[in-house]
């Protein structure tokens, strides 16, 4: 089963992205509460996707995506923010993500990336 990294400095948004994962199969998970927080336990686990909020503490999301990519180029990671404006979207995408999913999240939409990503 895929290794799924969460990030995100809200706890009940680390939490809702993980109940509807195990909702849809997806059982293996890690937290990380920042960027800096996400680059140390991707080295360590090195988790099939990342699943990251943007603006955090820290290291913000886009940080630590670029760290993540020069550590990894194949590191699959999808960029989560409330604010879905397209500098931002477009930066994430340039620096490597995968996806972008605006908050509020519709589970549907997180299941459908992930799935589409994972395969």
């Amino acid at each position: 089963m895929a290794k799924i990294l969460i990030v995100d400095d809200a706890a009940f948004m680390r939490m809702m992205v993980k109940d509807t994962l195990k909702k849809n199969g997806y059982t293996d998970f890690c937290e990380a509460p920042d960027g800096a927080e996400a680059l140390k336990l991707y080295q360590e686990i090195k988790p099939d996707l990342v699943l990251m909020d943007i603006t955090m503490p820290n290291m913000d999301g886009l940080e630590a995506l670029k760290a993540i990519k020069s550590y990894d180029s194949e590191a699959k990671v999808v960029m989560c923010s409330a604010m879905g404006q397209e500098s931002m979207v477009i930066d994430a995408i340039k620096s490597g993500a995968k996806d972008f999913i605006v908050k509020p999240f519709k589970p549907d939409r997180i299941i459908k990336t992930v799935s589409s990503i994972l395969g």
